[in-house]
């Protein structure tokens, strides 16, 4: 992946666990701090704090926020972020390797964070 957060953000994200079918990835960040572009596979996306983030699209931007232990289906999609809140952003994201990326969501309906 061109857009891997993995080498595009390597002091925000990193790889905790992968096999031939999912990669897990940590994310941490403090108040204020952003990330380059970046793209994400469809993945599952399980808060480990409470946050709130502005995330930047080509086009738009959103603000989002989540409280700890907060567990979603994340559409595949590029963004940039930025933490807008006064705490820590501490999440992991499971990637699905093996699906074509771009779905509309699992059995719990949309995407928490929506496409980019």
């Amino acid at each position: 992946m061109e857009l891997d957060p993995v080498r595009t953000n390597p002091s925000h994200y990193r790889v905790v666990f992968e096999n031939d079918r999912v990669r897990v990835l940590e994310y941490t960040d403090l108040p204020g701090e952003r990330t380059t572009p970046h793209a994400h596979p469809d993945s599952v996306m399980y808060t480990l704090s409470s946050f709130r983030r502005r995330l930047y699209s080509a086009d738009a931007h959103r603000d989002v926020e989540m409280v700890v232990g907060t567990t979603g289906w994340l559409p595949a999609q590029e963004h940039s972020g930025q933490n807008i809140g006064e705490t820590e952003t501490h999440v992991l994201f499971v990637e699905l390797k093996d699906g074509a990326g771009g779905g509309a969501g699992g059995p719990a309906g949309p995407g928490i964070l929506g496409p980019a």
